[in-house]
């Protein structure tokens, strides 16, 4: 009895430490890619497309190798989150919210969002991107919570504790509801400069996992290794759950 319940306890321990160390590793990674494919985009100069990354903290370009044409090397041009927001803008939807990846030209973080070609005035943006805004941008203090759920979960030997350790493995869920209804919103929000009805775009839900059709333009969009590794993450803990309960059965 003691020998499996040690055994228990060893499988509770290692499975928690490895998938908090998981969990908390997906902060620095790309959880989601987006892409957009069109001719007037060639391969040759955008190999994956129009193509940005979202992380827990902010958006970001995720377009490499674009070298081809000398005038694109030293253009912003160059940037797919640039670009992106530039094929948003034609038909009326908001530019993307960028967390600590939006910065002025010294380089501060700004306290709204900032959109690059807008210039939307902060009492006009819209209180749900200020809000997503704010999630980005705090979201360091979310993780460092995880970090402390965590270790609760694994030192405290004598308390079951499964709140703790759930609260922490739903990291991936937590992010993938909030990309989900943002990409809800964008699409149900074509409003600025007027809306894009002008371009026969009417509101539609973007795609959210595989490839659609938005006017001339092909999106795909794909979990990324971040989301991946989060979900291995969230496995480990939650055995690591499974573990400790039948630890402390043995233990009583």
């Amino acid at each position: 009895m003691e020998s499996k319940a040690k055994k228990f306890k060893l499988g509770y321990l290692i499975f928690g430490a490895l998938g908090l160390i998981l969990i908390i590793s997906t902060y620095f990674m790309s959880m989601w890619w987006v892409a957009l494919q069109s001719h007037q985009y060639p391969k040759s100069m955008y190999p994956k497309g129009i193509r940005i990354l979202f992380k827990y903290n902010g958006v970001y370009n995720g377009c490499e190798g674009v070298r081809e044409r000398e005038e694109l090397a030293m253009d912003a041009g160059a940037d797919c989150l640039i670009e992106m927001n530039k094929i948003n803008h034609f038909i009326g939807m908001y530019p993307i919210v960028q967390g600590v990846n939006d910065v002025d030209e010294l380089g501060n973080h700004v306290p709204y969002p900032v959109y690059a070609g807008d210039k939307i005035p902060p009492e006009e943006i819209p209180t749900a991107l200020k809000v997503l805004d704010k999630i980005m941008r705090n979201s360091h203090y979310f993780f460092i919570l995880f970090g402390l759920l965590g270790i609760l979960f694994l030192v405290v030997q004598r308390k079951k504790l499964s709140w703790a350790a759930v609260l922490v493995a739903l990291a991936p869920i937590y992010f993938l509801v909030i990309y989900i209804y943002y990409l809800y919103w964008y699409g149900h929000n074509l409003g600025l400069h007027g809306g894009g009805a002008f371009s026969g775009i009417k509101p539609f839900m973007p795609t959210v996992l595989g490839e659609g059709k938005v006017a001339q333009f092909t999106t795909e969009s794909y979990p990324d290794i971040g989301f991946f590794i989060g979900i291995v993450g969230m496995i480990l803990l939650l055995l690591a759950i499974s573990f400790k309960s039948k630890y402390l059965k043995l233990t009583k």
